[in-house]
């Protein structure tokens, strides 16, 4: 697995910059930070999502072709609105059967289940198959917005658990969007903390979270702690 460098990294409004940063990811790295940080921001600039108002600058270096589509799949928040809920799953894996049996039976799933409607499943069961789906191209990359935020305590231990076994056979990296601290502890090596668009904190994920170095990641890093001492 070779390292990832997006560089030079910019979107823009007219005169106003809203993202500019820069970073590696080595095998799996964690983006995090408040609401409005520009986290899927910056997810929708590298799938070339943006809107056309806005200006996307980007100087990419990596060992593999950048090729939008193949190279980076993406694994949204939501797997309910990432599907058409009036299509049979099957209809739209875009897989031949082989490939979509192998995936599901890496995910725990019973291929069966591709037969329904999603609305038919559970959230913790689309979502596993939205994850099928998106590694159905053998990325390089693949991009997390937050898939386990819809999730119950049981089904984000399965889904980080299945991800990194996953990471391990297929040999992906990992680009992690979340607040969430805890799942990004569980799941990534690294960790980029952005603030209004820029990347404020940076390094060894379990360093910072243990050693943060300015007052913003501390404020993250205790407004999840408290956050999961009230779910509980």
């Amino acid at each position: 697995m070779s390292s990832i460098h997006i560089d030079g990294l910019s979107v823009a409004h007219g005169e106003s910059v809203l993202v500019d940063c820069s970073f590696e990811i080595h095998r799996s790295l964690a983006l995090v930070g408040e609401s409005g940080s520009g986290k899927s921001l910056i997810l929708k600039a590298l799938l070339g999502l943006c809107d056309t108002a806005l200006e996307v600058q980007l100087q990419k270096r990596s060992p593999f072709e950048w090729i939008r589509g193949n190279s980076v799949a993406l694994v949204p928040q939501n797997p309910f609105t990432a599907l058409s809920p009036l299509t049979r799953i099957e209809d739209q894996m875009f897989l031949d059967c082989e490939r979509s049996k192998e995936l599901f039976e890496m995910l725990g799933l019973d291929h069966t289940l591709s037969k329904r409607y999603p609305n038919e499943l559970s959230g913790g069961q689309l979502q596993r198959v939205v994850v099928a789906m998106a590694l159905g191209s053998n990325p390089d990359l693949l991009l997390l917005d937050e898939p386990t935020t819809a999730l119950d305590q049981d089904s984000r231990t399965v889904m980080i658990e299945q991800l990194l076994s996953l990471q391990e056979s297929l040999g992906f990296s990992l680009l992690f969007v979340t607040h969430d601290m805890s799942v990004a502890a569980a799941l990534c090596e690294d960790i980029c903390v952005l603030n209004k668009g820029r990347i404020v904190e940076s390094g060894d994920l379990k360093h910072v979270l243990n050693n943060p170095q300015i007052l913003y990641t501390r404020q993250l890093i205790e407004a999840d702690f408290k956050n999961r001492e009230y779910r509980k």
